[in-house]
């Protein structure tokens, strides 16, 4: 049975993709820690981080750095977090979000709604900070 961040990559699910490759994508969190929350996400089903494939473990960790320098240069926060927990969905994903205090990796702080417009504004600002890094090949406007 698919996860739900597969039924999303398979376009059962809405989402604002910023990123697609042929082993990941990254899109917009439906609870966002901050400004540009963005999941990197493997196109495989791992459920634990650790029984990931090294190689599929250095390109979520690529991708989320490139993710990461888009979200630092379009909101500017004094960090940028990073964090695999992985306790609600049985997929390997990583959290990519800025953080103005340690507050940010609280995921009790988590948005529990979203403002539509806001969150398009978000993916559109990521998606050209991503263009403008020259990733303009793996950016996805959906």
């Amino acid at each position: 049975m698919s996860t739900l961040l597969t039924k999303i990559i398979d376009g059962e699910l809405p989402a604002r993709f910023v990123w697609s490759d042929d082993t990941c994508v990254g899109f917009l969190s439906i609870n966002p820690l901050g400004p540009g929350h963005t999941l990197v996400v493997p196109r495989a089903e791992v459920d634990h981080w650790v029984d990931a494939e090294p190689a599929l473990v250095a390109h979520l960790t690529q991708v989320s750095h490139t993710i990461a320098q888009a979200v630092q240069s379009v909101w500017a926060p004094p960090r940028v977090g990073l964090v695999v927990a992985g306790f609600e969905v049985p997929h390997l994903h990583v959290h990519v979000f800025p953080a103005w205090d340690m507050a940010a990796f609280d995921f009790a702080n988590a948005a529990k709604t979203v403002d539509d417009t806001e969150q398009d504004a978000h993916a559109g600002s990521l998606r050209a900070a991503l263009r403008d890094a020259g990733h303009g090949a793996h950016v996805r406007d959906a």
